[in-house]
């Protein structure tokens, strides 16, 4: 029996020790300690950004002065969602699924799960060596509410690492509101975003970039394996706002 799972996934040194990669992923300063990964320069795909989650995501990285590619299925579909955005000033642009991918430095997936496997499937060779931010949530409605629909992979996030296997997938951006993220009103979204992954890299990256948003926190909260519970949240979460006519996220205290 083991004593307790680790508080961090492994280190990003390799198995000679030898110190993290410079760039956007972190470099290393000269005792080999990684410094912080800095996504600011990054190229951001939003696959599915005509959705209310991914054209809210859109936005907010947009105005946190990230350039942001929001992709469709159409092209003309995407860059009817990012002419407003553009227009406001930000750095957004449209086009298809496939070019959004393949252009991208990262990949944050905001598509309905039911079209999910298959999308990631089709964009294998596009994705391959990025890291792949999973915000898919499987959730189902019937006329009790919102429950989380049965993942063979066990998660739609390791559907994607199943699919996706020469890239690198974080879960990430499950329980922020659409309807939050899209208020123009709103100046910060302040909640926390549940980040999990089993690359240490990828997962502080990722972290990074959601906390460039005003008001977002990026949290480590475990390994890919445990994604299930956290896409399954959402339910609760739909459940909360639909009971107390609210937008609801979570704040992690403590930490």
């Amino acid at each position: 029996m083991t004593s307790g799972v680790p508080a961090d996934p492994p280190s990003p040194t390799g198995p000679a020790g030898t110190p993290a990669p410079t760039g956007p992923m972190g470099s290393a300063d000269a005792a080999g300690v990684p410094a912080p990964p800095d996504p600011a320069g990054l190229t951001v795909a939003v696959l599915g950004g005509t959705g209310p989650q991914g054209r809210g995501l859109a936005r907010r990285l947009a105005m946190s002065g990230q350039r942001i590619l929001i992709g469709s299925r159409v092209s003309e579909r995407a860059e009817a969602a990012a002419a407003p955005l553009r227009g406001a000033g930000l750095d957004v642009s449209g086009m298809d699924n496939a070019r959004a991918a393949d252009t991208a430095d990262l990949v944050i997936v905001a598509v309905p799960y039911e079209g999910h496997r298959d999308l990631l499937v089709a964009l294998a060779g596009a994705l391959a060596g990025k890291v792949v931010v999973d915000c898919v949530n499987p959730i189902g409605f019937d006329k009790q509410g919102a429950f989380p629909l049965p993942v063979a992979a066990g998660s739609a996030a390791q559907e994607a690492a199943s699919v996706l296997p020469t890239s690198r997938v974080v879960a990430a951006f499950h329980h922020v509101s659409a309807v939050l993220l899209e208020d123009p009103g709103l100046d910060r979204v302040d909640i926390d975003i549940l980040v999990l992954g089993d690359d240490r890299e990828a997962t502080d990256l990722v972290q990074a970039l959601a906390g460039r948003i005003a008001g977002m926190r990026g949290i480590y909260a475990g390994r890919l394996r445990n994604a299930a519970q956290v896409e399954a949240l959402t339910a609760n979460l739909i459940s909360i706002n639909r009971r107390h006519k609210a937008h609801a996220g979570l704040r992690v205290t403590g930490v």
